[in-house]
């Protein structure tokens, strides 16, 4: 499988990612650093956009239903060389399926998650996956 995007930017604004038929804006200029996200915002997009589409895969392998979930991604930042050092990650899944097995949900995003393995290549990545009651 192949992906393929394109980005532009004009100087002195901001610019855009072109993804299929999305656009999405970042920053690149300190005016927008409070109101766009940054590269390494975008970054973190990409690894909780695996998480969750892998939450939603396996819900129909593993024959689970939920309602939504969420996920928190937080990163630390190492200044020399700049990369990211740790990302640490919290799904937390809607659902009043007592079938919902989160440890094994969890193994499967770990193992199967595309983005999710390429990261973990060049950082520590940790987190959990947890079922909330969804009244």
């Amino acid at each position: 499988m192949e992906y393929h995007i394109k980005a532009s930017s004009v100087s002195n604004q901001d610019a855009v990612i072109h993804i299929k038929q999305s656009d999405i804006d970042f920053g690149t200029t300190p005016k927008t650093a409070e109101t766009l996200p940054n590269p390494a915002e975008l970054f973190l997009g990409a690894f909780a956009s695996c998480v969750l589409k892998n939450v939603e895969r396996f819900s129909g392998m593993m024959k689970f239903s939920y309602t939504k979930a969420t996920i928190e991604v937080n990163a630390t930042r190492l200044e020399n060389p700049p990369r990211m050092e740790h990302l640490i990650y919290n799904v937390t899944i809607y659902t009043n399926d007592k079938k919902l097995n989160t440890d094994l949900l969890k193994k499967n995003i770990e193992k199967f998650g595309t983005i999710y393995n390429t990261v973990k290549l060049s950082c520590s990545i940790s987190g959990t996956v947890s079922a909330k009651a969804h009244v």
